[in-house]
């Protein structure tokens, strides 16, 4: 075939397609414009792959899920109905009454024990989903406290007596690193073990182990940086719970649920035999709250917190800081014309030293801390034109009439640490006639605590600011009031000191003449001479002879007190109290609380 005939050919081919083309597709003539125009078949959109929500909101609905379960009540869970039968709050109400309101920022609010079971949502994704959520048995985190930013624990009792679960002990652990780090208050509302062990414990892990302290380490470099560490007991403090609480600077136990142990009734029960015991029996506010194991004493929770709050609101965030000075419409120069009537001019008869501290100090400022026990002496804080002050009195109205016996001692002792650790200048009102004498005294060890006294004294360093109010007699008057060198003291003209009373001092000192007298003349030639020599010795006390000899700096009329104290703690804190905390944070001066 030549190329003439292939040519026909295939054009033969061409017009025989178009034909068919033509009838199974009438109005296409084969042109060009026909064929675009044919339908051609259209790609199909891809379908959407099915997996987890870009924006993460399956797992912030988890945690949403878990949260909402961690604070909200189980009515059915008896050890929420237990705690509700025993008058207490729940944690997380305890939490939002002590913090203020909207400050909360929890730490590990969804830490616990999760049962997780499979779900499938509406497009056909399997997820996982809580099905059941035990949380830790602890609540802690950041809030405020009239302002000021604290760290807190709280214990939950209604989940296994707020024993250690696996995650309480590292979240306490945590906080206590927290407030150490950030240098941030730290409070600690106990109700139970706070984290300590069980029995159960053993049989969960599989094994038994030797007792861990891991957060006492920091614990201890807290109290010693002056972080204040407030503590509550809101239940039975149990062990570890009990001692959280009473190594706080500050603690209070609400008297109508508190109690405090080493262990629990049961416990003691096989180990002394002492059966039928209640919580309140062993350990109750009435013990804890007299013998100085917890400073004060609240009528109930809500009030337990107000004292959290009050206290702090005298100190610093840390020892590396200044406290805070509040505003006060109440003057300086301020004189009070009822001092000078105060100090009843016999010896014997007593006055009030908590009104003659009111009178001084900032309208309604005084806080006392301890008034339950070592009523020997008074402890407190106050402030002055407006700044923060430790407050130490002795209390002539206690059983000893002021003389400091053991428990005394062991207060001031711990106060003086307190105003250490947080700078804080003393102002103390001085009316002792010595250490506590007598058996009961002896056996209490007073001698060993009033040493301990002393030497808190003398190895603080704060600024001490005494007012002799009357008495200064033996050892605990020189400690009181020689701890400082300059000493910055006053006296009121009731001043009355020397080494012994004249009240038993005559006789031992002049214990020869009055033998002599009874041996001459009997009774009568006693008591005559008794009389001669203590008018004589009434005349040589005279505190302006005192002054005349320089042995007292200042003797100043009482009503001019508080203008006097006031200029002091004025002039501390315009400059020496700034060099102190400046020392503080460069590692030259020190201060120990524990």
């Amino acid at each position: 075939m030549g190329a003439d005939d292939m040519k026909k050919a295939g054009q033969v081919a061409l017009d025989r397609a178009r034909q068919v083309s033509s009838h199974l597709n009438p109005g296409n003539d084969g042109s060009q414009d026909a064929v675009d125009s044919v339908p051609r078949r259209r790609s199909r959109p891809k379908r959407a792959e099915v997996g987890p929500p870009a924006d993460y909101s399956d797992r912030l609905d988890q945690i949403a899920t878990l949260e909402r379960i961690a604070r909200t009540p189980d009515n059915t869970h008896r050890g929420y109905q237990r705690q509700k039968q025993a008058g207490k709050l729940w944690v997380h109400e305890r939490v939002d009454a002590l913090l203020d309101p909207g400050s909360l920022q929890e730490v590990g609010s969804v830490s616990g024990e999760v049962e997780w079971m499979k779900q499938t949502t509406s497009d056909g994704l399997e997820q996982d989903v809580p099905r059941n959520f035990t949380p830790s048995n602890s609540v802690q985190g950041f809030g405020k406290l009239k302002g000021r930013k604290v760290v807190f624990t709280a214990d939950d009792y209604s989940l296994r007596a707020g024993h250690a679960d696996g995650a309480s002990w590292e979240k306490t652990n945590y906080i206590e690193k927290l407030a150490l780090s950030l240098r941030l208050p730290i409070v600690k509302l106990v109700d139970g073990s706070s984290g300590g062990g069980s029995v159960t414990t053993i049989r969960k892990q599989g094994f038994s182990y030797i007792p861990p302290l891991p957060a006492f380490e920091h614990i201890v470099k807290q109290l010693n940086m002056g972080i204040p560490n407030l503590g509550a007991v809101l239940g039975p403090a149990i062990g570890l719970g009990a001692a959280r609480v009473t190594i706080c600077h500050f603690s209070v136990m609400a008297a109508n649920i508190g109690s405090l142990f080493n262990a629990g009734p049961q416990v003691v029960k096989n180990a002394t035999f002492e059966d039928g015991l209640t919580m309140t029996d062993l350990g109750g506010p009435d013990m804890h709250c007299r013998n100085g194991t917890i400073d004060n004493l609240a009528g109930d929770e809500y009030e337990a917190f107000e004292q959290l709050r009050n206290v702090l609101s005298y100190l610093p965030n840390s020892g590396f800081s200044a406290p805070p000075i509040l505003p006060t419409q109440d003057f300086s120069s301020r004189r009070e014309e009822s001092l000078r009537t105060l100090i009843p001019r016999r010896k014997e008869r007593m006055y009030d030293p908590r009104l003659l501290i009111r009178l001084v100090v900032d309208e309604g400022s005084f806080f006392e801390i301890g008034s339950l026990w070592g009523t020997s002496a008074l402890v407190g804080l106050a402030r002055l034109a407006g700044h923060c002050v430790g407050i130490i009195s002795n209390n002539c109205e206690s059983p000893t009439g002021g003389a400091l016996d053991a428990l005394g001692s062991q207060k001031i002792t711990k106060h003086l640490k307190l105003c250490d650790v947080m700078n804080l200048p003393i102002l103390q009102f001085v009316d002792v006639p010595g250490y506590a004498i007598g058996t009961a005294a002896e056996r209490s060890a007073t001698m060993r605590h009033g040493v301990n006294l002393a030497l808190a004294y003398y190895t603080t360093t704060t600024p001490v600011f005494s007012v002799v109010t009357r008495r200064a007699y033996g050892v605990a008057g020189g400690v009181m009031l020689d701890c400082r060198d300059p000493r910055m003291r006053i006296a009121w003209p009731s001043g009355d000191w020397g080494s012994l009373p004249l009240k038993g001092g005559i006789e031992v000192g002049h214990s020869f003449e009055l033998k002599e007298a009874a041996r001459k003349g009997g009774p009568e030639a006693v008591e005559e001479l008794r009389q001669k020599l203590e008018a004589e010795y009434e005349g040589l006390m005279n505190p302006v002879r005192t002054a005349n000899a320089f042995g007292v700096e200042a003797i100043i009329d009482p009503a001019d007190t508080r203008s006097v104290v006031c200029t002091w703690v004025e002039h501390m804190y315009g400059g020496l109290m700034e060099e102190r905390i400046a020392k503080r944070r460069a590692g030259v001066l020190h201060a120990q609380f524990a």
